[in-house]
């Protein structure tokens, strides 16, 4: 494990990073928790988060394939003015969508084909990091260390064909 580089590019000892994981993990509170029943009631929730995710944010978004992360990313775009809800796609093949718009860049990143740290370090996360950026990163729990630096965590759980939990932690 060893080194891991944080927002404000500063290095932490592994000792140091343990006890700010144990801190991230203490402060893991649910802001938020909905139930949607289609893909367009979980747009719509997207587009109410814009005042919640005021950049710069690292957010983990958790879920089953097919739960509903890139569709809620359609209305996060949206509530960004960042790109038209039909424009937003997976990023499962390119792995990164970078989405530009006059409050916030978003960048859309999928782990899921990521396995390994070393692939994970020549996707440069860091160089997307600024103060006017958004990274929504699907599959961030494969790598502990993203989980300790999120901001925020969006979790989504189905409870049906088209129903799903989603719930916002800080």
């Amino acid at each position: 494990m060893g080194h891991r580089r944080t927002a404000d590019a500063g290095c932490l000892s592994l000792s140091r990073y343990t006890v700010w994981v144990s801190q991230q993990k203490i402060s893991n509170r649910v802001l938020q928790e909905i139930a949607t029943h289609s893909a367009e009631e979980t747009i719509a929730f997207g587009r109410t988060l814009g005042s919640l995710l005021v950049p710069p944010k690292l957010v983990l978004l958790r879920g089953d394939l097919g739960a509903g992360k890139t569709t809620l990313v359609k209305g996060i775009a949206g509530a960004f003015e960042a790109a038209a809800e039909e424009d937003v796609t997976s990023p499962t093949f390119t792995l990164i969508h970078e989405y530009r718009g006059p409050k916030a860049t978003l960048y859309h990143i999928d782990l899921y084909r990521i396995d390994t740290p070393r692939e994970l370090e020549t996707l440069a996360l860091d160089d997307l990091r600024s103060e006017n950026s958004i990274l929504l990163i699907e599959w961030g729990e494969k790598f502990p260390w993203l989980t300790a630096e999120r901001d925020v965590e969006i979790s989504f759980d189905r409870t049906g064909e088209t129903e799903r939990t989603i719930r916002v932690s800080a």
